[in-house]
């Protein structure tokens, strides 16, 4: 009964998209494997699960996926677990003075949703107010990228690029939006296709109304070129 219960709980929480931690989970030995190693682990835990839905691993078409899957697990969309692979993102002294919101906008977002590892795509709207350090605008693009590329849930997704600006620029005026569609509702579940989810987070000015509705405003620039 207790197990019934524990199972209930779980599947609650995936359908809910219900989130635990401001961190990503992870275990203290994460990185006692090398990344061969994970790769040689998973391809047989993928062999099995193809196996066991009685495919067959034969065929031309087939036989390599559990080399790709395991090799795009760990090198690719959950290459954002790896801190080795986090970006460094320099900071410059804010010399011409500029001292404006700066807006990175429509920045492209891949994650993985944690709960039944199916695909999240969006895009990412960002912003700081310089303290006298300014960021490369790709370092911005990057930072995203990296935070994205981990099993995920939307809301600590954004919490996490704006602590990682927050820290990396030395203020606490930073703001992100986040708008995707998650295709663990999108194509299974209640197999919505039209709805897509929107998550902010605001620190310091951006807290403030009218600097809030200035970022948002920047972002429904309808930009063409």
């Amino acid at each position: 009964m207790k197990l019934d219960n524990k199972l209930e709980e779980f599947e609650s929480l995936g359908d809910d998209h219900i989130g635990t931690s401001a961190d990503t989970p992870m275990r203290d030995d994460a990185f006692k494997l090398s990344n061969e190693e994970k790769i040689e682990i998973i391809k047989d835990d993928v062999r099995h699960i193809m196996e066991t839905l009685g495919l067959d691993l034969t065929d031309d078409s087939l036989k390599g996926t559990p080399n790709r899957v395991a090799k795009m697990f760990v090198k690719e969309i959950f290459g954002g677990l790896d801190p080795s692979r986090k970006p460094s993102a320099s900071t410059f002294d804010n010399k011409y003075k500029y001292g404006e919101m700066l807006v990175e906008k429509n920045i492209t977002v891949y994650s993985t949703c944690e709960h039944h590892l199916l695909p999240i795509v969006g895009r990412a709207h960002v912003a700081y107010i310089s303290n006298g350090n300014v960021v490369g605008l790709s370092k911005m693009n990057r930072i995203v990228d990296y935070y994205a590329k981990r099993p995920q849930v939307q809301e600590r997704l954004t919490i996490q690029i704006v602590k990682e600006l927050q820290e990396v620029l030395n203020t606490e005026d930073v703001a992100c939006v986040i708008d995707a569609k998650h295709l663990c509702v999108n194509s299974r579940g209640i197999r919505d296709i039209e709805s897509s989810t929107v998550t902010s987070e605001f620190g310091g000015k951006f807290k403030d109304a009218e600097t809030r509705k200035e970022f948002l405003n920047y972002i429904n620039l309808d930009t063409q070129f």
